[in-house]
């Protein structure tokens, strides 16, 4: 008899058999239900074997094995078999990471093919329905022709229901859609780089890894369009993987405007779970020409995948940061290699382990120095020096006439400061009280307008104290600077300007980000205050002016990849202004405009700065020219934390090539109720690296953790 070997999502690294009669490998990579102790689970069969594992257990009989799915191709499977030996995460569990949530209930699913619907007999239908039916008529007319389960929600919430009554009575019939080949529609004119890049991409055979480098306003993203157009048209498929969310729904559109006829699935948490399973399985099936989504789109199947794009490659958003911990950008890049395909690594300020990928010839530089629109130039960098200077509510006397000018003339002006809420902390100024969370090794962010005080890290909030807690005293102030402080100071000096403020606060709401942009477009909105949630991907042609506040706090800092996530913040917030033809300049309130990061964004010279970056990590001895890894714990106690991580620490195999450090108190040590502690795994060699891992984890598994959570994250960004 043969057994099926299955994935479950379950925190051990075995495969599980079970018996199944009819069992052939054309099961391979299909789901399955099967009985687990008390449970019935849903896992996925990864391979059909003549004996199973372990000959002395009792093997259970599989339940059902679903035919209601494509299966997961094999290039699939090896793509999370190699997940689960690199991020030494359970295989069972990367699968089901992987998987939509619907496709993990054990009932049969319900997914057909896109159908076209149309009225038997359009004038019989009509005439058989009550006149004062508007929606039944409205519905009747629009079947007299063929059209799609979209255009007939869009009629009424009712409307599919109807449809689908008459579908079943044999008044409306359906028919599969066949799916054909866009055909793009006339985008703008390359210049010279833009055309040399995709003629590049379009021109590859095989694996090829390409970092397309160009300045803000460059024109990346019609690069973009116009390979996928060559992939398009060669019959393949096209993934492209963006960090936020909130990136998804204007590029969508514009992905649309160019493929007018093309099917275009949008996979990220925003979408609902419903959705999100059609659009994979319109991949898996080959019926999507494109995908665009998030990190864990890039696990979808994609049986004729011709390209990879990865926009904003730089952002630290394609990490994974619990559970499987990995990065979507590497995933990309080892999928097209496996694929034996190209990848587009877009990105003005590219990672530096990137670009040092490309300045060793293991990627290919594609390189965009000019704004894509004729006559826009590069935004002119002012520094404005702060230390001993007269502020106005925080604000430089140059920053607010510049601002005043804006609005003489008719343009936007974006005042960037990368801290929400109204101030970050509650101060007492007779005895130096500061609001503190409770939970966190953090403080409290002041949100005036509500008269809370919030933890930005676990969410926790309480009112105002009427008084300050350390003394009594009931003169207490915000101290320090937020968005909404900064809103309600520039109300003050612009009492007449129309002022948006975009932040997470103020953007919870689903479509109000959606909305906020549109009041951009549409000229209604003459101050932007706002987070990163603005520092990229967005093109706002009347915009001319971005002021920096509060940058300088990112100067220093523990970790080494502080100043490169300052600068690639900072050049992208900067890249906003001046994109169409009207000349754009940057304000950067700062007590340290001598600094050497600083310079290098006044000079306009990523490279330069990537390279005495790069010289400094190869000195110190950091990536990318050293491997890492960290095993991190918590507890109700940091000395619970610690001990684990000693424990740990002796079970560590002997190896030379590898280094070890002590456990340590992470930088924020309380996280919400709980104490963090961490150990640092490192090597020079990714190979040895890997094979300590795997020997380590598994005595690891062996020992008692009692109430001691702990988690193996490799190539970790936050240390």
């Amino acid at each position: 008899m043969p057994f099926l070997r299955v994935a479950l999502d379950v925190p051990l690294t075995r495969l599980f058999d079970y018996e199944a009669a009819a069992a052939t490998v054309a099961d391979v990579g299909k789901r399955v239900v099967v009985p687990f102790g008390s449970r019935r689970l849903v896992g996925l069969v990864m391979e059909v074997a003549e004996q199973p594992a372990d000959p002395g257990m009792t093997i259970k009989p599989a339940e059902a094995v679903r035919e209601d799915l494509p299966p997961v191709s094999p290039e699939v499977l090896g793509l999370l078999r190699f997940c689960a030996d690199y991020y030494q995460y359970p295989l069972g569990q990367v699968v089901h990471t992987a998987l939509p949530v619907r496709f993990r209930e054990p009932g049969e699913l319900q997914l057909t093919r896109p159908c076209a619907y149309e009225a038997r007999d359009a004038v019989a239908l009509q005439a058989s329905l009550p006149k004062r039916a508007a929606m039944q008529q409205r519905l009747a007319d629009l079947l007299a022709r063929p059209c799609t389960e979209v255009e007939i929600r869009a009629i009424s919430p009712a409307a599919w229901k109807l449809c689908r009554d008459w579908l079943a009575s044999g008044e409306v019939i359906s028919r599969p859609i066949p799916l054909q080949a866009p055909a793009p529609s006339h985008g703008p004119v390359l210049n010279q780089e833009q055309q040399a890049a995709v003629t590049a991409i379009a021109g590859c055979s095989g694996f090829q890894a390409f970092l397309l480098n160009g300045i803000t306003g460059s024109g990346k993203t019609e690069v973009y369009l116009h390979a996928i157009a060559a992939t398009l048209a060669a019959g393949k498929q096209a993934l492209v993987l963006v960090p936020e969310i909130n990136l998804t729904p204007q590029l969508q559109a514009r992905f649309q405007l160019r493929f007018p006829g093309a099917e275009i699935v949008s996979l990220h948490s925003g979408v609902a779970d419903g959705e999100r399973a059609r659009g994979w399985v319109q991949a898996a099936r080959g019926d999507a020409h494109i995908v665009l989504g998030t990190r864990l789109s890039v696990f979808t199947p994609l049986p004729r995948l011709g390209l990879v794009v990865v926009d904003e490659e730089h952002d630290g958003s394609f990490k994974q940061q619990d559970g499987l911990r990995y990065s979507a950008r590497d995933v990309a890049v080892y999928r097209a290699r496996q694929a034996g395909i190209p990848i587009v690594l877009g990105s003005a300020t590219p990672s530096l382990e990137t670009w040092h990928n490309a300045s060793s010839g293991r990627y290919t530089l594609l390189r965009l120095c000019e704004r894509a629109v004729a006559g826009a130039q590069p935004p002119r960098w002012t520094l404005l020096p702060t230390r001993r200077q007269p502020l106005q509510d925080g604000l430089h006397a140059r920053t607010l006439a510049a601002i005043a000018e804006r609005l003489a003339r008719g343009e936007q002006s974006l005042i960037f400061l990368n801290r929400r809420g109204y101030a970050p902390v509650m101060h007492c100024s007779e005895c130096g009280w500061l609001a503190a969370c409770n939970r966190c090794s953090a403080r409290l962010t002041v949100h005036l307008r509500e008269h809370r005080l919030r933890c930005h890290h676990c969410g926790w909030e309480e009112r105002f104290p009427p008084v300050c807690p350390g003394c009594g005293n009931s003169d207490m102030k915000p101290l320090g600077q937020g968005t909404q402080r900064l809103e309600a100071t520039l109300a003050e000096h612009f009492p007449k300007a129309r002022i948006l403020r975009i932040d997470r606060d103020s953007m919870r709401l689903k479509g109000s980000f959606e909305s906020a942009l549109e009041t951009i477009h549409a000229g209604e909105a003459d101050i932007l205050v706002g987070t990163q949630m603005l520092a990229k991907g967005h093109d706002f042609p009347a915009l001319t002016l971005v002021a920096v506040v509060g940058a300088d706090s990112g100067l220093y800092s523990a970790d080494f990849r502080a100043s490169e996530r300052l600068y690639a913040q900072l050049a992208q917030v900067a890249g906003r202004a001046g994109r169409a033809d009207k000349p754009g300049e940057v304000l950067l309130q700062t007590d340290f405009p001598e600094h050497p990061l600083y310079q290098a964004l006044q000079d306009d010279d990523y490279a330069a700065f990537a390279e005495t970056e790069l010289a400094e990590r190869r000195q110190a001895g950091f990536p990318p020219f050293l491997h890492q890894a960290i095993l991190r714990a918590e507890a109700d106690t940091l000395t619970e934390a610690i001990t684990f991580l000693r424990q740990a620490l002796a079970q560590a195999p002997d190896d030379a090539a590898v280094t070890v450090w002590d456990p340590v108190a992470a930088n924020m040590v309380r996280l919400a109720s709980r104490e963090r502690a961490q150990l640092l795994v490192q090597s020079t060699a990714r190979s040895r690296l890997s094979a300590f891992l795997a020997q380590w984890l598994a005595g690891l598994r062996q020992l008692r953790a009692g109430k001691v959570r702990w988690a193996l994250d490799v190539d970790p960004l936050d240390i």
